[in-house]
């Protein structure tokens, strides 16, 4: 049997392109391929409904091994290892640097020091926040805005004093005078000032290979709205801005490239955000490379990824965990250094044990039982997201490329044309999300219906937030996240049934059994979003008795769910008898007989085309929430 060597599945014959086709023209029945299949992702490109073999000979570098140049299949030989990051916001030097040692015992091998940038730090306070963490394996990154100078300083003289190997400190100083631009509408001090401290830190930290002093903060365009491909744009070229500011005062490429680090969000679009990484690494090497570094070793790109903030939620909160961690492998799988999660209450509350232990857990999942520690580049090969990185890599490419047309990624801010695109994008986002094309599970779809806030959460945690300076002399970014709208409108409702009865959904379910049982559970879903009580029924046999009932419940709102064909004779009617007693709602949109429904009274109807924030918006202000 050992000579008897057969490749798997020989016995089947190869099935073409055309036949796989002609199969899918003949179950569509005529229906438009395009229309039907193919998915717009909103990225600026399509996506087939399937990719085969063929796809990939179109690609190029599709063979290139992982720690080679362009770097599309990661920086790492062998293994995907990353750094697990948490951070810590120093307030206290003694009791920020017990949290360290407590949490590196639980799996943590990254701190993010977050520190006041307006207070002057000695070399006493470091020494003490750093006091008996290892630095050649623990990766430190200190968040100190303008105080990065001197922090870096004093880490140096610190790495010497221990006498740690400078091949083997890991870690940042997270210095970004263009994040700080597009968020706060200027610089520290000027242009030309940050720019020469930028300077000043690449020739301090020289000798530090593996230290970076200069960070482009992706996630900052992610956190106002962006697309995925716009952040990725984005980024590159306010990478690509730093690099000819400094080589342009007088450092090469060769010292420049290594000091930088590129923080981006990662968002729940699964395969996208795996291709957004593999294509940032292929076109930050492409752009260094246009700098003539003496070797291709300086292309590679530092990247640190956390998980988003635009899509986590306030109601419903635990489903941040699913969102987390979706994202988490999306992170891993795309090969980045280092990583963190975002605890599942950080959008209204200070992070507890709690939250931060599930949230260090689910990277140490992902490592130690899912392995994606273990193999280099695991996406490598897959047709569809060889693909999604190709198409990733043309689009932003094209995107950066219009940046640099305008000047550059200064001038495209100072002119107001980034943050236009990024609203429009949110914008889009807003609408999809209102209209539920775009679903927030537990937020626009799916509520909890029992969920009720009953602690104080601050108002802010409900508005976008705004960072802008008085003396901006450019048009800002507004971080936000996306179930605010929602969000809002349900705590609405939560803070006037403090004082009132909670506003009710009477369900008058009539007729066609199939139909009502339908309709009433989509008018259920659709109202509970709001945070209304519900009323549900199996089912009136006559109308005047349904009528009653829904009276008898004092409830605000009575949603009429039954048949298209049987809304022309019974609407009007309930409609008439309800008059004075509540809002009536129809659950559908006849356009038949649309007209006569609206003439006799009717002027609610909800359906899978509504625009459902506006509609419950509407029917709060005639409630008088």
């Amino acid at each position: 049997m050992s000579d008897q060597k057969k490749k798997l599945f020989s016995e089947f014959p190869p099935v073409s392109t055309s036949d796989w086709e002609a199969v899918i023209e003949k179950d569509l029945k005529g229906a438009d391929y395009e229309k039907k299949l193919v998915w717009n992702t909103g990225q600026g490109f399509t996506v087939k409904p399937y990719y085969r073999e063929e796809d990939l000979q179109e690609i190029d570098g599709t063979a290139i091994l992982p720690g080679v140049f362009p770097y599309v299949r990661g920086n790492k030989v062998k293994g995907n290892d990353w750094y697990i990051r948490q951070n810590i916001r120093v307030n206290n030097i003694e009791r920020a640097n017990k949290k360290a040692l407590d949490i590196l015992m639980k799996g943590v091998n990254s701190l993010g020091l977050i520190l006041d940038d307006n207070k002057e730090y000695s070399k006493e306070d470091l020494d003490g926040l750093c006091r008996n963490i290892f630095a050649e394996i623990v990766e430190l990154n200190f968040v100190c805005g303008r105080q990065a100078e001197n922090i870096a300083g004093i880490y140096l003289e610190l790495v010497q004093q221990y006498n740690r190997d400078y091949q083997k400190v890991h870690g940042s100083v997270n210095y970004d005078p263009l994040g700080r631009l597009v968020i706060k509408g200027n610089y520290y001090d000027s242009i030309d000032e940050d720019f020469e401290r930028c300077r000043r830190m690449i020739n301090l930290t020289a000798n530090l290979p593996h230290f970076n002093v200069i960070t482009v903060n992706g996630r900052n365009f992610h956190h106002a709205g962006s697309s995925v491909v716009q952040e990725l744009a984005y980024s590159l070229a306010a990478g690509a801005e730093y690099l000819t500011q400094l080589t342009d005062r007088g450092l090469s490429v060769d010292k420049v490239a290594p000091g930088m680090r590129f923080n981006f969000s990662i968002g729940s679009d699964y395969f996208m955000e795996i291709a957004k990484i593999r294509a940032a690494r292929q076109l930050w090497a492409n752009i260094v490379k246009a700098y003539g570094p003496s070797s291709d070793d300086i292309a590679r790109m530092g990247i640190h990824t956390e998980t988003a903030s635009w899509n986590i939620s306030v109601y419903d909160p635990y489903v941040n965990m699913l969102r987390s961690t979706t994202e988490s492998m999306s992170a891993a799988i795309a090969g980045v250094d280092s990583h963190i999660v975002r605890p599942f209450d950080a959008a209204f509350s200070k992070p507890e044990e709690f939250s931060e232990r599930i949230a260090r857990n689910q990277q140490l999942l992902l490592k130690e039982e899912a392995y994606l520690d273990k193999v280099a580049d695991p996406a490598a090969g897959s047709y569809y997201i060889e693909t999604l990185t190709a198409s990733m890599v043309d689009e932003a490419w094209n995107i950066f490329l219009g940046i640099e047309e305008k000047g550059g990624y200064i001038e495209a801010v100072k002119s107001g044309y980034i943050q236009r695109k990024i609203m429009e994008n949110a914008e889009a986002m807003d609408k999809a999300i209102a209209t539920r094309k775009m679903s927030l599970l537990g937020t626009n779809q799916y509520p909890n219906f029992a969920e009720r806030i009953e602690k104080y959460i601050p108002a802010e945690v409900f508005k976008p937030s705004h960072f802008t300076e008085k003396n901006a002399i450019v048009e800002t970014l507004i971080p936000y996240r996306g179930s605010q709208a929602f969000e809002a409108l349900r705590k609405k409702t939560d803070d006037y049934s403090r004082e009132n009865k909670r506003p009710a959904i009477f369900m008058f379910t009539y007729g066609n059994l199939s139909m009502r049982i339908a309709r009433a559970q989509f008018a259920s879903n659709f109202f509970a979003v709001a945070g209304f009580d519900l009323i549900n029924n199996p089912g009136f046999k006559t109308i005047d008795a349904g009528v009653q009932a829904a009276i008898d419940s004092k409830a605000g709102i009575v949603v009429i769910c039954s048949s298209d064909d049987e809304y022309a004779t019974i609407a009007p009617e309930i409609c008439k008898k309800l008059k004075g007693h509540a809002i009536v709602v129809l659950a559908g949109y006849p356009k038949d007989i649309i007209d006569d429904l609206k003439k006799a009274g009717l002027k609610h109807f909800i359906h899978m085309h509504s625009n459902v924030l506006e509609s419950l918006q509407e029917i709060q202000k005639e409630l008088g929430i």
